[in-house]
């Protein structure tokens, strides 16, 4: 190493941004200490001061000597715990230089909140002005940061948070040029208004009964990814290519979507879907090449009802485009409760079709359901992969037993 210029080995010693492993490399040689000020990225695990004693230098003092020493910061990783007055301090020497800050703030273990600081640990964020990405763990935003806007914000990942309907406005309000939006683990959400015009990415995660409400107005979306949510409403969506809706503990109530000519992949999970909301998804996604369905019971109130019968020759005839299948449960019993296919017309074909994941556990209706086995491989013209699965199927039952020996022949 010792015959390496001065600019090659500042640009290996570039890529390491472990905090102590940084501190390692500062103990070498006085050449190795003198290039560790020109990384770019520092990271603080989470273990980094568990062995830490009252005796030794308060933790935001060493990130701060840390920090201070590095030319050109542009990425920050704190996940040790810190204090108000450390944050002001780091963000005071390198807050213009990031372009990536992510922290874990732990605000959800203090009983405070941090609510009463002034600044507190959300407004300080507001001082790093030039980022552009941002990720917040463990966040309670019961009031409005102070942030001016985000000019160069493209990236907004908040995981295992606790938000007022009101805060989430200021914030989106704080980032009108995302393209990417992440809230995972989200609590005390009712009702959610996104409106960004430059979002291309989004993923939702709320927790709670499921009965949160969603608008969506951002044009350039391709991909969303939505849990928790019974009432959903999305307009200018031409350009969204991957949409994936689950609800695992309420009900999904209303599906209101423009037209979808470029959906590709759609996934539809949850315990319960009322039929209106299922049909009119089904009918949006007419382009489609991966259909993912897991959804086990339809009903518009408290009773669960299986689903309907769905004819299988208008079902494929709307989906053409389609390429893999993945049906679980009441889907593929709904398929299967269609008396015509011995009847189909001669000229009828599943032309692209070339996977198909059948999962299965009922033994009910055995006939009915290999004959749209076989319809499926009669008919999927270029069908390769047909996987079925079985599970928690109660084989005591002689009905069970003669599926399960069907399947094998």
């Amino acid at each position: 190493m010792e015959i390496l210029p001065d600019a090659l080995l500042q640009c290996i010693l570039s890529h390491i941004n472990n905090a102590r492993d940084v501190a390692a490399c500062n103990c070498v040689s006085k050449r190795w200490k003198d290039s560790t000020p020109y990384i770019r990225s520092l990271y603080f695990p989470r273990n980094l001061f568990y062995n830490h004693s009252s005796d030794d230098e308060d933790p935001d003092n060493i990130v701060k000597r840390m920090v201070s020493r590095v030319v050109r910061l542009e990425e920050l990783i704190v996940y040790t715990p810190f204090s108000t007055s450390g944050l002001a301090s780091w963000l005071s020497l390198v807050g213009l230089s990031l372009s990536q800050l992510e922290l874990r703030l732990d605000i959800l273990a203090d009983n405070n909140q941090g609510s009463h600081e002034s600044p507190s640990m959300l407004d300080l964020v507001g001082t790093a002005r030039n980022l552009e990405s941002l990720k917040l763990w463990n966040v309670v935003m019961v009031r409005p940061p102070k942030w001016d806007v985000f000019p160069n914000l493209k990236n907004l990942e908040i995981i295992s948070a606790r938000f007022e309907d009101h805060v989430l406005d200021v914030v989106f309000q704080s980032c009108p040029f995302l393209t990417r939006l992440v809230l995972l683990g989200c609590e005390r959400v009712k009702s959610i208004s996104i409106n960004l015009p430059y979002l291309e990415q989004c993923r939702l995660d709320f927790y709670g009964i499921g009965n949160c409400s969603l608008t969506l107005t951002s044009p350039k979306i391709e991909s969303l990814e939505v849990q928790g949510c019974g009432w959903i409403s999305a307009t200018k969506t031409k350009h969204l290519k991957s949409l994936s809706i689950s609800n695992s503990a309420g009900r999904v109530y209303m599906i209101d979507f423009e037209n979808l000519p470029a959906l590709e992949f759609l996934s539809m999970r949850g315990i319960q879907w009322c039929w209106g909301a299922i049909c009119k998804m089904l009918r949006l996604a007419s382009e489609v090449k991966h259909l993912y369905m897991k959804v086990e019971f339809t009903g518009d109130f408290e009773v669960l009802q299986p689903f309907p019968e769905i004819d299988f020759v208008e079902f494929f005839n709307s989906h053409k485009k389609l390429r893999k299948f993945d049906i679980h449960g009441a889907m593929f019993a709904a398929l299967c409760q269609n008396y015509c296919l011995e009847h189909m017309d001669s000229g009828f074909v599943i032309p692209f079709l070339e996977e198909v994941e059948i999962t299965v556990r009922s033994p009910l209706n055995a006939e009915q359901k290999l004959s749209t086995l076989e319809s499926l491989l009669e008919y999927g013209k270029s069908l390769r992969t047909l996987v079925i699965k079985i599970l928690d199927m109660k084989t005591n039952y002689n009905a069970a037993d003669d599926f399960l020996m069907r399947f094998a022949i």
